[in-house]
Order: C-alpha cells, then sequence, then structure tokens
C-alpha cells in the first residue's frame, strides 16, 4: 500500500473526543440555525420500493451542501439507532449531521420501525439492499443539484452498504462501514431451510447490550435508547437467506470507503479488520478506531468524535485520478 494510494489508517486521539464535549452547546445552536431542532420530530417520508412502502426519516437543512443514508443493524431500526433523544445531550446522528449542513435521511428496513413486513414476512440481504438502492435513487430525485449521497451502514447495516456500494457504485458517492469489518477469506454461513417466522418480542436486555463501556456511556443514554428502541421496534425483524452475503468481495468495492469501528467492540476482531481494510480494493479509503467506544460509538460521548470522522472523510478532497 501506497501513499498514492490514498488509504490511511487514523486512530482518533482522546483528546478530541474531551474536546468534542466542549462544542455541544456550539452544535446545538448550529442545530437551530440550520433549521433542524432535535426536540422536534424529524420529518417522515414513504418511498415506493418494488411497491412496497419503506418509511425514511430526516433531517435537513435549508440549503444542504449533501446528503447521506444511515442504514440500521439487525435489530433496531432507523429512529432510535440515528436520531435519539436524550435529555441534555446530543446524541440524534440526523440532528448533528444537518447542523453541519447534510440532508440527513435514516431507513426502516422491512420489518423494522414503520416499514411493514412483505407478505412472504421475512428480510432477506439481496432484499434489502434494492430497498437501499431504490431509496437512494428517490434521494437523487429530492436533491438533483447535490452530489451523489454517502452510504453510511451500522453493523449489519455495514454489510448491506458494502453490497449496495459493489452492486450499484453508480448511487453512490462513498460508503462508511461502522461496526463492520470480517476475514475476507471467510464464508458466511446459510440460512436453515427449515427457519420458521418467530416475531419473537424485543426486550429491555437485548436493547442495552451494545453499551459496555461505561466510561465513555452515561447511564441517561442506555435508559433512553432502551425506551426509544422497544416503543420502535417491539417485534424482531426475521431475516433469512444470510448466505447471500457472500456476495460480498473486498476485491469489489470500489467506491471510497471508510471503515470505522470502537476499541472495544467485541464484534471486531483488529486483526480482521486490518486484513479487511488492507484489501479493500478502494484506493481511496480510511480506516478508523475510536479509542474507549464500543459498538454503539454514535451515540456515546464518542458521538462527536464519529461524527468528525464521518464528515471529515465524506467531505475531504476529490481524487484526481
Amino acid at each position: 500500500m501506497t501513499l498514492s494510494e490514498r488509504a490511511s489508517v487514523v486512530r482518533v486521539p482522546l483528546k478530541a473526543i474531551v474536546a468534542g464535549t466542549l462544542v455541544a452547546g456550539f452544535v446545538a445552536a448550529a442545530v437551530l440555525a440550520f433549521g433542524a431542532d432535535a426536540d422536534t420530530p424529524p420529518e417522515r417520508f414513504t418511498v415506493r420500493s418494488d411497491g412496497h412502502p419503506i418509511a425514511v426519516w430526516a433531517r435537513r437543512p435549508a440549503s444542504p451542501r449533501g446528503a447521506v443514508l444511515l442504514v440500521h443493524g439487525r435489530t433496531w431500526s432507523g429512529r432510535p439507532d440515528f436520531d435519539l433523544q436524550v435529555p441534555s445531550l446530543e446524541r440524534s446522528v440526523l440532528a448533528s449531521l444537518a447542523a453541519r449542513g447534510f440532508a440527513a435521511y435514516a431507513i426502516d428496513l422491512r420489518g423494522y420501525g414503520e416499514t411493514p413486513r412483505d407478505a412472504s414476512g421475512w428480510n432477506t440481504p439481496r432484499r434489502s439492499a434494492a430497498d437501499i438502492g431504490n431509496v437512494l435513487a428517490w434521494m437523487g430525485e429530492q436533491h438533483p443539484a447535490l452530489p451523489r449521497p454517502a452510504l453510511i451502514g451500522w453493523s449489519r447495516g455495514g454489510a448491506l452498504a458494502m453490497m449496495v456500494g459493489q452492486t450499484s457504485p453508480s448511487r453512490v458517492s462513498s460508503v462508511v462501514l461502522f461496526g463492520f469489518a470480517y476475514d475476507p477469506d471467510a464464508k458466511f454461513a446459510e440460512t436453515p431451510a427449515d427457519l420458521i417466522l418467530v416475531r419473537a418480542k424485543n426486550t429491555a436486555d437485548a436493547a442495552a447490550s451494545d453499551f459496555i463501556s461505561p466510561k465513555v456511556t452515561p447511564p441517561a443514554v442506555v435508559r433512553a435508547f432502551v425506551a426509544q428502541a422497544l416503543r420502535a421496534d417491539p417485534v424482531t425483524a426475521d431475516l433469512r437467506g444470510d448466505g447471500e452475503f457472500n456476495d460480498l468481495s473486498v476485491d469489489k468495492l470500489t467506491v471510497p470507503a471508510l471503515v470505522m469501528y470502537g476499541e472495544r467492540d467485541p464484534g471486531i476482531s483488529p486483526d480482521d479488520a486490518k486484513k479487511f481494510f488492507g484489501r479493500l480494493a478502494s484506493a481511496d479509503k480510511q480506516l478508523v478506531v475510536l479509542p474507549g467506544a464500543d459498538h454503539a460509538a454514535h451515540l456515546e460521548d464518542t458521538h462527536d468524535a464519529w461524527v468528525n470522522a464521518v464528515v471529515s472523510f465524506i467531505t475531504r478532497p476529490a481524487v484526481r485520478r
């Protein structure tokens, strides 16, 4: 790997996280200035994807300089993941990105939040990727003068963002793979053929399970997430077809890519992440590790550092080739 490949590895220093807390008042003021007050409900849109209604949430400044689409993970939908409301704390990713001048959208995939299941009752990776691609196309229609949207996926959403980046690269300007990196030589397990729909109830323990770093996780954040997640997603979505993730290939992702994870994320092997990052085909890529953070870095006291890393990457100077 050479510097001319524009690939870089960044470890965000702790002082940057601390400094981020000092600008919280400025960010709140900026949110108000951009007309995206986190104390008001986000905009809600219904986008038709192959005839199915997909719920999309948004916070948008009056004159955005760019657009982003956020994709949630395995269990919880777009609004608790990316528009979390915590008294006296700014933890809404949508609001923070709107404060930076971006039209920020979050999708509810089929069976999550306010998007109903389809007739099958199941959601699959390829179905989700197609729905994300259709929402990206709709966003392009909403903002024809803006560059193509950046696509940000968390955890399982990172795998879906990578799939969309491979199959529909013309619809995105870049992808952010947050809390997702795997051994590129491994295979995803196939779903058992006899799997049945469960429609299991979600639990408070499940909602709190990603918060494992007390030094960066105020109890108020956990309480807020548990309450809002269970309200948005009282029933777990039923998924199948995980073998479709074997469509993923580090050799096929050529769009600009940011790989980011928390230092204490139990689902990430640093060795696997380095192998994954090193073999990504994109010549324009960056790896960021957030010290002290875990799987929910965007919701914890690392929120500002997370937002800074995303904005820095998606606003970097264009590469001339």
